[in-house]
């Protein structure tokens, strides 16, 4: 036993003996007390209580010769002259060993109950740790730091690797230089059944491996789940200490099998959704690939029929191949709006937009987008009200938005359907709204929040000669919000389906109404050129409608309302 742990029992048997000594020679000598032989059990059960059995034992001993030797006649003599004194002496010693061990024993399972309790508190600190958290190695320090309190260990730390050449430290209770692992240990042995498991020195020696300062112990619990090693817990001791009892090492050793069940279940929660992630790729590539193979097959088919009534000898007038013209570039801008969908939504995904925000009128930037998007709308009656304050847009984003949602509105309704395209403040809110609505037959009410989903068609949706690709809506979504506004789709008044566009109000600071003047032009320009060189296929041309619409935007007399041709 470690002679410091000897030096409160000791002193604490000695100091009790010496006061009752002197209590019994007061009250015999003084009080004229008979035999006040009882006295000595208050010492034993004291050092009872401080050095356990093994103290209450020796006590009883010592109180049965100080008695014998200091007050039984003749003093100062272990020998009796009195036979009854021998019984005194016999039951003072019978009593003292039996008391003491009572006390010895009641001090022990008090103890054994603290013991219990500070384990089961740790492992509940170390358990919740692992239940909360949100990563495994981000609560590892945390758990070294509760293993150092609750083991009296200098130092812990964890290493994670399947062996000694490629365990990484990943948590460590001190900040200080991370110490070289030891050659020379002592590894914990778990035991078969219920049998305690046991500490084994062993001797190691790789390179790279260091020595621990002669002070100190080290100790090495494997982590280990479902057979397979994932690393260690080491922890320095003072060797004054001695080896980690029974609650120390109990402890070390569930919180690395807790720490093993935790590494395992991320390996498998990682697992699980590199699976979850794949099996959603192949689900939109499968998506992807039957929407844009179907749009495809249509316009190429169209296209191709057309181009061989313009071959020689087709014997078409004028108006034939004007029509076959016509159909030819309407496919072929149907393809560019497809293929250019299709890159905003790859961008919208990285990140990659970056909105150039100026201060506009709906007016000027819709009208321009409804005038160039009139002939497709022939024979749809479209009414347009866009007299609002001005807002902040990025000119390019927004007339793309604004295309894919009349392109939504003419795909999905019938010839002759009614579309609306309106402006208004929003009260309260520094936003206002855009709204592009159609009469047609609209969609489920349980279909309304997916609408803006990549990939998402209305199941059963009818109307047009396409079934669509489900792109158009989310890179409205995505454009919209790139710029700082926000989208939503409900049922509209006029019975079918509403787009809302929430766009950034300017601040009332911006100037008069007619916001975009010369300068805002310029600014524009740079808009137009950057979308220009950076948008890709199609986006060049929005571009160059976003200028024409700044330029429109100088013209005091701009139209307030609308309308499309036909």
């Amino acid at each position: 036993m470690d002679r410091r742990r000897l030096v409160r029992p000791v002193a604490t048997g000695i100091a009790s003996l010496a006061l009752a000594t002197v209590i019994i020679a007061l009250l015999q000598d003084v009080a004229g007390v008979p035999n006040a032989s009882v006295v000595y059990l208050a010492a034993v059960v004291t050092t009872a209580f401080v050095a356990g059995t093994i103290g209450a034992v020796a006590s009883a001993t010592a109180a049965f010769l100080l008695y014998d030797f200091l007050f039984v006649q003749p003093v100062l003599q272990f020998t009796v002259s009195d036979p009854g004194e021998w019984l005194n002496l016999v039951l003072l010693l019978f009593t003292g060993i039996v008391v003491g061990q009572l006390a010895a024993l009641q001090r022990s399972r008090a103890d054994q109950a603290r013991e219990r309790e500070r384990e089961a508190i740790a492992l509940f600190r170390v358990s919740r740790e692992l239940a909360t958290r949100s990563s495994t190695q981000g609560v590892l320090p945390t758990i070294t730091r509760t293993l150092v309190a609750e083991t009296a260990m200098t130092r812990v730390w964890v290493a994670l690797g399947p062996d000694d050449a490629q365990e990484r430290v990943v948590a460590d209770s001190s900040h200080e230089r991370r110490p070289a692992v030891p050659g020379l240990y002592q590894v914990l042995q778990r035991q078969p059944d219920d049998l305690p498991a046991r500490w084994v020195r062993v001797h190691q020696p790789s390179p790279g491996r260091g020595r621990s300062a002669a002070s100190l112990e080290a100790y090495r619990v494997r982590i280990e789940a479902g057979g397979r090693v994932l690393g260690s817990i080491w922890a320095l001791r003072d060797r004054a200490d001695g080896e980690p009892d029974g609650t120390e090492t109990r402890l070390l050793s569930a919180a690395a099998d807790q720490v093993g069940q935790a590494v395992t279940l991320d390996a498998l929660a990682a697992a699980s959704q590199a699976a979850e992630i794949a099996r959603q790729s192949d689900a939109i590539k499968s998506a992807l690939l039957q929407s844009v193979s179907h749009d495809l097959r249509t316009p190429l088919a169209t296209i191709r029929a057309a181009a061989g009534t313009l071959r020689p000898g087709s014997h078409l007038d004028e108006e034939g191949q004007r029509e076959s013209a016509d159909a030819i570039d309407r496919e072929v801008e149907y393809l560019n709006r497809l293929v250019t969908n299709m890159l905003d939504l790859s961008r919208i995904e990285g990140g990659a937009l970056k909105a150039d925000r100026d201060v506009f009128e709906l007016e000027d930037l819709v009208g321009r987008t409804l005038e160039r998007f009139g002939p497709r709308l022939a024979g749809r009656p479209v009414d347009a009200a866009l007299q609002a304050p001005p807002v902040e847009a990025d000119p390019v984003f927004l007339d793309s938005a604004v295309t894919n949602a009349l392109e939504n509105a003419l795909k999905y309704t019938p010839a002759g359907t009614r579309i609306r395209v309106t402006a208004m403040a929003i009260p309260d809110e520094q936003m206002v709204r855009l709204t592009v609505e159609d009469a047609g037959p609209g969609v489920p009410s349980s279909a309304l929040p997916r609408l803006f989903d990549k990939f998402y068609r209305v199941p059963g949706s009818a109307g047009g000669s396409r079934s669509g690709t489900g792109v158009g809506l989310a890179v409205v979504k995505g454009l919209v919000e790139a710029t700082g506004g926000r989208v939503a789709a409900r049922r509209s008044e006029l019975g079918g389906l509403a787009l809302d566009m929430d766009l950034p109000r300017a601040a009332e600071a911006a100037g008069p109404t007619d916001v975009a003047d010369v300068a805002g032009t310029a600014a524009v320009a740079g808009t137009a050129a950057k979308a220009g060189a950076t948008a890709g296929a199609g986006t060049g041309e929005r571009a160059g409608v976003a200028a024409e619409a700044a330029a429109a935007s100088r013209t005091p007399d701009a139209p307030g309302a609308v309308t499309a041709p036909g």
